[in-house]
């Protein structure tokens, strides 16, 4: 069978890595891709939003599967596009990505069905909006509306802070027109967890969770990225918890999704907060989080293409899926400057990974035989063990053979998770 994969990062690479491992997968096109994926995929020039080329292609090359990974693509159409042209596909349709690309809508969806989540107010006009911030409690999230490649989440510690938010969202356009308009919530406290899931708007099947690093510095400092390294599972995502997301916040999402004519078939993505209250949600995203799917797709012990297929077919609890009772670690490598200002084009020296290792590239380029840095985020070296601490140390040994200039990493990813299982260092 002939697959595509549209996306060019560390999680399309980890995808398409795990693709591979059915033997009915004769071939595999990224759409884009990346420099670093050749040796598991053609790679096609085609940028990830070019919505037309991409179904030019599918139906050209006779695609027997596709797999919608980023979020843009998904909230412009893809799937719907794919789908009318006959090529079957793993993500959600338009109208059930919006959950995504509207943090209106998915706070108004909650708030409308019930499933817990911090208390908001949306805001269209700016002086409204700074009038509230003048006087509202502190600290406030404040969020822009529409997708902003990871970065539309502002925590407020000042009034002065939340104001200076707002007015770059809706005055400046620092996010075009996703700030628009914006969502002021009340600041939640408690240990965070990303749990996806595989469903097909019927069935919901939870992968195991995770914990993500965003900050760029040790000790959670320093500006929010797209993601520095993630550890799996999460140790605070207990038994007791999970059956209660469960009940209160995944089989209600997809219910309310469907009640309200947006069936969601795809990865449903739950970022979540553990609050002194009982969990809540953050955010929800249409699609795999990246680089949460660098340790939980290695986990996965059921072909992820059969997978996939039942849920774009709607026949997802005919599936066993199970998972490996193993840990995981993913220490991102970055261009030293990220995610502000930093260079790249420098060459890249791997490792060959052993046994329970893998190195998923997220911004590389070649010229000839050489793999050089392309991006501010290059690579995440990823290690599976029987135990977390294992699986930390041994991601940071890989991690270690790895060069390029100017690499930078953090050193303490899944510290915190290490703590919380009582084995601080």
């Amino acid at each position: 069978m002939k697959l595509m994969v549209v996306g060019g990062g560390g999680r399309e690479h980890a995808i398409i890595k795990k693709l591979r491992e059915n033997p009915a997968v004769e071939v595999i096109y990224a759409l884009p891709g990346n420099g670093g994926m050749t040796n598991d995929a053609v790679c096609v020039p085609i940028k990830a939003t070019d919505l037309p080329a991409i179904r030019d292609f599918a139906v050209e090359h006779k695609i027997d599967f596709a797999v919608v990974a980023p979020d843009d693509p998904l909230v412009l159409g893809c799937a719907d596009l794919l789908e009318e042209a006959g090529v079957p596909v793993f993500g959600p349709k338009k109208n059930a990505a919006i959950i995504e690309g509207s943090k209106v809508f998915a706070k108004e969806l909650m708030r409308k069905y019930g499933i817990p989540t911090a208390e908001y107010h949306v805001f269209t006009d700016l002086s409204a909006a700074v009038d509230y911030v003048r006087t509202a409690p502190m600290p406030a999230v404040v969020k822009a509306d529409g997708l902003a490649l990871g970065k539309g989440v502002i925590i407020a510690q000042t009034c002065e802070e939340a104001e200076a938010a707002v007015r770059s969202m809706m005055e400046d356009k620092v996010f075009g027109e996703s700030g628009s308009r914006v969502v002021i919530e009340e600041f939640l406290t408690g240990p965070e967890v990303s749990v996806l899931s595989f469903t097909d708007g019927e069935t919901l099947v939870p992968m195991v969770s995770s914990m993500d690093h965003k900050r760029a510095l040790d000790g959670d400092k320093g500006p929010n990225t797209g993601g520095m390294g993630t550890v799996a599972p999460n140790p605070y995502y207990t038994d007791e918890i999970a059956r209660v997301c469960m009940d209160t916040i995944f089989l209600p999402t997809i219910r309310a999704m469907k009640a309200e004519g947006r069936e969601f078939r795809g990865c449903l993505y739950f970022g979540l907060m553990l609050t002194p209250k009982g969990p809540k949600v953050i955010e929800y995203n249409c699609r795999f989080g990246d680089p949460e799917t660098q340790v939980v797709l290695p986990l996965l012990d059921t072909d992820l293409f059969t997978v996939m297929q039942a849920v774009q077919a709607g026949r997802l609890k005919e599936v066993d899926v199970r998972w490996k009772d193993e840990s995981a670690c993913c220490v991102v490598l970055a261009s030293a400057g990220y995610p502000q200002k930093y260079q790249t084009g420098y060459p890249i020296t791997l490792p060959a990974p052993g046994a329970g290792d893998e190195i998923f590239i997220a911004g590389a380029r070649r010229e000839g035989e050489t793999l050089l840095t392309g991006g501010g985020r290059v690579l995440g070296a990823v290690s599976v063990r029987k135990t977390l601490r294992q699986a930390i140390d041994a991601a940071y040994d890989l991690a270690s053979h790895i060069y390029f200039e100017n690499a930078y990493c953090r050193r303490d990813i899944g510290q915190r998770a290490l703590a919380a299982l009582g084995e601080e260092r």
